[in-house]
């Protein structure tokens, strides 16, 4: 289960709006193996929520899709790059890579069985059928730390778009805190091609992620932010290996 201390607040909604007048309606709910998983509806809106934390919903998604874009960016026009988006999330990610002809290879990783039921035919077919139908795109059901820190002989990829937790310093569960540690962000490293791209959402910045980058031997390490309502920004943490 969460931390209490790792919830974060729902999004703000503006008073009066059909979203924000619109009671919450659960539509599944599931003891998985990383606690609770649910997905509600407000209004025209889907939101996941993981053991009381809130995650994502579908009312924006310029974050998610700057992880993808600014990592294929990063890449300088690489043939045919592969991609392993970490969490399916909303699927805002996975669409968006679709919608770029650019990419080659599409490895989404996401642990949560009932987060891949809700794409496969259910709620959220509608906003990812059509990247699901892609050739590119393949579905590996499976913890993101665990895939990382594979081991010699894995396959790479061009570039790594994480989107697990709300942050580095806001991780859904305990364990994926590993994987920003010295040793995650060295299995990531392993895991990316020469000059490959690593990119990793977050609700805020962290000077303190950007330093670990630093000190775990990735270059060019930046921060792009997306404004918000009110608060903080949402942020892509980018960082490349060196060729």
């Amino acid at each position: 289960m969460s931390d209490p201390a790792h919830a974060v607040p729902h999004p703000v909604l503006v008073p009066g709006s059909p979203v924000a007048d619109s009671p919450p309606q659960v539509l599944d709910r599931r003891e998985g193996p990383y606690g609770e998983a649910v997905l509600r509806r407000r209004g025209e809106h889907f939101e996941i929520i993981a053991n009381g934390c809130f995650l994502m919903d579908t009312s924006d998604g310029r974050s998610e899709r700057l992880l993808v874009d600014a990592a294929l960016a990063e890449l300088d026009g690489r043939p045919s790059p592969s991609v392993l988006i970490g969490g399916l999330g909303v699927g805002f990610s996975l669409v968006r890579a679709t919608e770029e002809q650019a990419w080659g290879r599409i490895t989404v990783v996401e642990r949560e069985p009932a987060v891949i039921d809700w794409h496969r035919g259910g709620p959220l077919s509608a906003v990812s059928g059509a990247a699901l139908a892609d050739p590119r795109t393949e579905i590996v059901e499976a913890d993101l730390v665990a895939y990382v820190r594979g081991g010699a002989g894995e396959r790479t990829f061009d570039a790594l778009c994480l989107d697990i937790d709300n942050g580095p310093d806001w991780t859904v569960t305990e364990d994926n805190g590993g994987l920003y540690s010295p040793a995650g962000l060295a299995a990531c490293r392993e895991r990316l091609t020469p000059g490959g791209v690593l990119a990793v959402w977050s609700a805020q910045p962290s000077s303190a992620f950007e330093l670990a980058l630093r000190n775990a031997g990735f270059t060019g390490v930046r921060t792009e932010e997306i404004p918000v309502v009110r608060g903080v920004p949402d942020v892509v943490h980018l960082a490349r290996k060196g060729a």
